[in-house]
């Protein structure tokens, strides 16, 4: 059966509905997934009124839940009412609470177990009161635990991937966030999800410094003396091959970061400048949650809303993420499984007991041979 990926609308005034749109005219998607889009059909009529005339006969699927999403069709869940203006280009507090409806029905059924991955278009942050990364951390933390570890933002493009120990934080306050703890605690993550989400038996991790030039020997900051390097030897010690500091300017400019299977930035700008110079099309990839979930590396476009300039090769190469995304897991899962069967024996008292079977001692009474 092919998963049912859950796809957020977002904004309603931003470009949310073109690149979906766009992206799920590539009919190879419906070959490997059951697209569900939760949003609103008079409101994406209005967007796709803006697109080419091949998209104006879609004949939606309206369903009510993910798990009755059918095959080969654009199914919709309608997450609010008919009565939401469009106006392109210009944020609003109904655009605001059209994405938060979006969002969290989504993430309800996610829950639930009726959808397997999830795919969010950009929306105005001022619809959470923060990142979706964020919103997301929250709303996922098992109720079996404490607390999750936290989650890791990290924007990806074939081998480069470049994670983030800050995300939608204030410049001025990142220095008291850059610790060692949350290094190390960052690197875990980092670790755990290139294993386990993109199949890498034993990942390169390069860390950036915090400052120019790596701190020049504390001339210009003692963070990567004090915090970073004993960090990365902390991080080394549990396993994790993790390198640095190095100096952001000249590991991006020499392309050093392509002998690595990931990069872990300092902060938000330090790590996604360099990354959408290099490529705008990559993907959002959320570490460190259940679920799988992706998003175009892009925000709302207001600027170029209703006018069918978006560029939906973002969106497009996040719906296919997470597809490779839910196959790693489960061929990660399967190999880390116990490898071991068990039998049940009876002790010498007589009650029974599990034994795993040790196919390299156990002999065998093969009869067929001579």
């Amino acid at each position: 059966m092919k998963p049912i990926i859950a796809i957020t609308a977002g904004d309603t005034n931003g470009v949310g509905y073109e690149v979906i749109m766009k992206a799920l005219l590539e009919t190879h998607i419906f070959e490997v997934m059951r697209p569900v889009i939760y949003g609103n059909a008079a409101v994406a009529k209005q967007h796709i009124h803006t697109l080419d005339e091949a998209y104006r006969n879609i004949n939606w699927n309206m369903i009510d839940s993910a798990d009755q999403a059918k095959d080969g069709r654009l199914n919709l869940i309608t997450c609010y009412t008919d009565n939401v203006p469009v106006s392109f280009g210009t944020p609003s507090p109904d655009a605001n609470k059209a994405a938060r409806a979006s969002l969290e029905r989504a993430c309800r059924d996610l829950k639930e177990g009726k959808a397997q991955a999830l795919v969010t278009a950009p929306l105005n942050k001022e619809a959470l009161g923060e990142g979706h990364t964020e919103f997301l951390e929250k709303y996922f933390r098992l109720p079996d635990t404490q607390a999750l570890a936290g989650s890791l933002m990290m924007l990806c493009s074939g081998n480069l991937r470049v994670a983030l120990v800050c995300n939608h934080v204030p410049l001025a306050d990142i220095p008291s966030q850059i610790t060692e703890e949350r290094i190390v605690t960052k690197l875990e993550l980092l670790n755990s999800s290139l294993k386990r989400d993109f199949g890498l038996e034993k990942p390169r991790i390069a860390v950036l410094a915090l400052n120019p030039h790596a701190g020049d020997a504390g001339l210009l900051g003692k963070e990567e003396q004090e915090i970073i390097v004993p960090a990365i030897a902390k991080a080394n010690e549990q396993g994790i091959w993790a390198f640095g500091p190095y100096a952001a300017d000249g590991f991006f400019g020499t392309g050093h970061f392509s002998h690595f299977d990931a990069v872990l930035a300092m902060y938000h700008d330090q790590g996604l400048i360099p990354f959408k110079t290099l490529d705008m099309t990559g993907v959002n990839y959320t570490a460190g949650l259940p679920i799988v979930r992706t998003s175009p590396d892009h925000g709302t476009g207001y600027d170029i809303a209703g006018k069918n300039e978006a560029d939906e090769r973002s969106m497009r190469n996040a719906l296919y993420m997470a597809i490779d995304v839910l196959r790693a897991r489960e061929e990660y899962d399967e190999l880390t499984a116990d490898p071991l069967p068990f039998i049940e024996k009876d002790d010498k008292e007589g009650r029974p007991r599990r034994e795993f079977i040790d196919f390299k001692t156990t002999r065998y009474n093969d009869s067929s041979r001579d």
